[in-house]
C-alpha cells in the first residue's frame, strides 16, 4: 500500500516537472496551470525548508547555554 502511495506521489511529481517544461515552450492553458500548481509548490517546499533548518539551528545554539 505504501508503495502505491509513493508511486502516485513519483507520478505527480513527473508529471509536474513535464508540464513546468511544456509550458516553457508554449503548451495550452491547462498545462500552465499544472506548471504554476507545481512551481508554487515547489516554492513552499523549500520556504518550509529553510524555515526547518533556521528552526534547527537557533534551538541548537540556546541549548548550550
Amino acid at each position: 500500500m505504501i508503495a502505491l502511495v509513493l508511486l502516485g506521489a513519483l507520478a505527480l511529481t513527473v508529471g509536474g516537472c513535464v508540464c513546468v517544461v511544456w509550458a516553457d515552450r508554449g503548451g495550452p492553458g491547462w498545462v500552465r496551470s499544472v506548471a504554476n500548481v507545481t512551481l508554487a509548490a515547489g516554492a513552499l517546499v523549500r520556504r518550509s525548508a529553510k524555515r526547518r533548518r533556521r528552526g534547527l539551528n537557533g534551538s541548537s545554539g540556546s541549548s548550550g547555554d
